[in-house]
C-alpha cells in the first residue's frame, strides 16, 4: 500500500514539472551578421519595386522560410543596431544596454562578465541555454577560436567562435581552422565544411539533445559577411541576374552627401566600383541561410515544438551594398544601421502582425525577457516591447523616438517610423523624411515646415541621452 502511494506521488511529481516545463515557452535565435534588409522578400513586400529592387528589376533573392516567420509572427520595419557595427549592436543585444555602459562600445572589446544577459536570467530560470556561431564579445583573440571562458550565460557554449567569415572550417584532429574557398578546394571533401552548414548542423543535434526541457538557443551565422562568396550550388544560383548600380550611386547625388558619409580616398568602405558577382554571391549566402532556417524550422514541426517555441530572425547590423557608394556600415543610413527583425510565437503573437514602431537592439532583452513572462531585476535602457507584438491589432503604429550611436562619439541619430534625425560634432544637422525620401538623399532640417519635428526630436534626445547616462555622446559639441 506505502510502495503504491509513493508511486503515486512520484507520478504526480513528475506530471507537474513536465506541466511546468510545457508552459516554458522555448527561444530560438536566428541571427546573421551585415545583412541587408532588402535582401528578405518579406521586408520588399512593405516596400515599392524601386525601393525592393535597389540593384535593378528583378534582381532578387526570394526567402520563404524566413518570410514564414513573418506570415505566421510579426515582422518589426523599423528595428535598428544600437551602433551600426558588430560588438556593440551584439552587446546591446545580450544586455538591453546602450553600448558604452556594456564595456564593449567597439570592435574588439569584451562584454562586461558581471553585466546580466538575457542567456544568464533564463539559464537561472531553469533553461537549456546554447550558443553557436560568432561571438565577438570576447575582446581581441584570434579568430575561429572556441572555448571562450566567459559564456555569459550560455551554459552550452562549445560550439561559440570568438570571430572570423572565412567561408569554410578545415577539421582535423588536431582542431579546426577558418579558411578561404582556394584552401577548401585543395582539401579532402571530408574534411571541409561550410560554416553556416557546420553551426547548423551543431544546433539540430543541441536541439535533439534539449527537445524535451525548456531550451534558449542563440545561432549566429557569420554570413552574409563578406568576402562574398557563396558555396556551391549558391555560388551559381543567380548567375542568371545583371545586377545594377543602385541609383544614389550616381555621380552628381554623391556630390550633395554629408560630410559623415564619406571619409573620402581614406575611407575603407567607400566603394570604388560596383561589383554585380559581389551582389550575386551575397545573395548566394542569404539563400543558403534561408535554406538552412528551413532546416531549423522543420525540426520544430516536427517534434511538435512550433507553438511553443519563439523563433527570432535577426542581424546585428546591415550592410550599405553600393547605396550612397558605400559597402559595409558604420553609417547612419538605413541599410547600415536598419536590421531585418522577425519573430513568431504562434501561442501569443497574431499571424501576418506588422508592427511600425522604432527599437533598437537595446530593446532585445527586455521584450524578450516580457514575451517570455519572464521577471528580472535587472536594469535596462531599452524597453519591454512585448504587448506591441502579443496585442490583437494586426498592425501597430506608434512614432515612438529612439536613437543609435557610432563606435567615435562623433554622432548621434535619432530616429522614429518617418523621421531620423543626424546630428554630427562638426558636420551641420540632418533630417531625413523616409516617406518622402526612402533613399536618403534631402536634408529637410532647415524646411521650415519641419522645424517643430526637429525640434521636438532634439528635446526628446536630449532627454533620454541624460535619462541613459549616454558617455558616447558630448552633449556640448552637439549642441544639445
Amino acid at each position: 500500500m506505502i510502495r503504491t502511494i509513493q508511486l503515486a506521488l512520484l507520478f504526480f511529481s513528475l506530471t507537474v514539472v513536465n506541466t511546468t516545463y510545457a508552459k516554458k515557452p522555448n527561444l530560438l535565435i536566428i541571427q546573421t551578421d551585415e545583412h541587408n534588409f532588402r535582401t528578405l522578400s518579406s521586408y520588399r513586400k512593405h516596400m515599392s519595386v524601386e525601393q525592393g529592387e535597389i540593384w535593378g528589376k528583378g534582381v532578387v533573392v526570394n526567402t520563404p522560410n524566413i518570410d514564414k516567420l513573418a506570415t505566421e509572427g510579426a515582422i518589426s520595419l523599423n528595428y535598428y543596431a544600437s551602433s551600426p557595427v558588430c560588438t556593440p549592436s551584439r552587446a546591446s543585444f545580450m544586455t538591453g544596454l546602450y553600448p558604452r555602459a556594456t564595456g564593449a562600445h567597439k570592435n574588439n572589446l569584451k562584454l562586461n562578465g558581471k553585466l546580466p544577459t538575457f542567456a544568464k536570467i533564463l539559464r537561472n530560470e531553469g533553461y537549456s541555454t546554447s550558443y553557436l556561431g560568432k561571438w565577438h564579445l570576447n575582446g581581441k583573440d584570434e579568430k575561429y577560436q572556441f572555448g571562450i571562458k566567459d559564456n555569459a550565460g550560455f551554459t552550452d557554449n562549445r560550439f561559440m567562435m570568438t570571430a572570423g567569415h572565412n567561408p569554410y572550417f578545415h577539421i582535423t584532429k588536431q582542431g579546426i581552422t577558418g579558411i578561404n574557398q582556394k584552401k577548401a578546394d585543395k582539401l579532402p571533401k571530408n574534411e571541409v565544411i561550410h560554416l553556416t552548414d557546420y553551426f547548423t548542423n551543431k544546433a539540430l543535434n543541441i536541439l535533439e539533445r534539449d527537445k524535451h526541457k525548456p531550451f534558449a538557443m542563440m545561432i549566429s551565422f557569420p554570413d552574409p559577411h563578406t568576402p562574398d562568396y557563396a558555396r556551391p550550388p549558391y555560388h551559381t544560383m543567380y548567375e542568371h541576374l545583371r545586377p545594377q548600380p543602385p541609383k544614389t550611386m550616381e555621380k552628381q547625388l554623391l556630390a550633395k552627401r554629408p560630410k559623415w558619409a564619406s571619409k573620402g580616398k581614406t575611407d575603407k568602405n567607400e566603394a570604388k566600383a560596383f561589383k554585380p558577382e559581389a551582389v550575386k554571391q551575397y545573395f548566394g549566402m542569404v539563400k543558403h541561410i534561408d535554406d538552412s532556417v528551413g532546416q531549423l524550422l522543420t525540426f520544430l514541426d516536427k517534434n511538435n515544438l512550433t507553438d511553443n517555441t519563439i523563433v527570432v530572425f535577426t542581424s546585428d547590423h546591415g550592410d550599405m551594398y553600393f547605396e550612397h557608394n558605400r559597402t559595409n556600415k558604420n553609417v547612419p543610413y538605413e541599410a547600415s544601421a536598419r536590421i531585418p527583425f522577425l519573430v513568431r510565437y504562434p501561442s501569443k503573437i497574431p499571424a501576418g502582425k506588422v508592427v511600425n514602431k522604432a527599437f533598437t537592439t537595446v530593446d532585445f532583452t527586455p521584450t524578450i525577457l516580457g514575451l517570455m513572462n519572464v521577471k528580472s531585476t535587472a536594469n535596462f535602457h531599452g524597453i519591454n516591447a512585448a504587448n506591441d507584438y502579443t496585442s490583437p491589432t494586426k498592425i501597430v503604429t506608434e512614432n515612438r523616438m529612439t536613437y543609435f550611436v557610432p563606435t567615435s562619439g562623433s554622432w548621434v541619430t535619432a530616429v522614429d517610423n518617418r523621421y531620423k534625425l543626424v546630428l554630427h560634432k562638426s558636420v551641420e544637422p540632418w533630417l531625413f523624411d523616409l516617406h518622402k525620401d526612402p533613399d536618403e538623399i534631402t536634408n529637410f532640417y532647415n524646411v521650415a515646415a519641419y522645424k517643430p519635428i526637429q525640434t521636438k526630436m532634439r528635446i526628446e534626445l536630449a532627454r533620454q541621452l541624460k535619462a541613459n547616462n549616454e558617455k558616447s555622446v558630448r552633449f556640448e559639441e552637439l549642441k544639445l
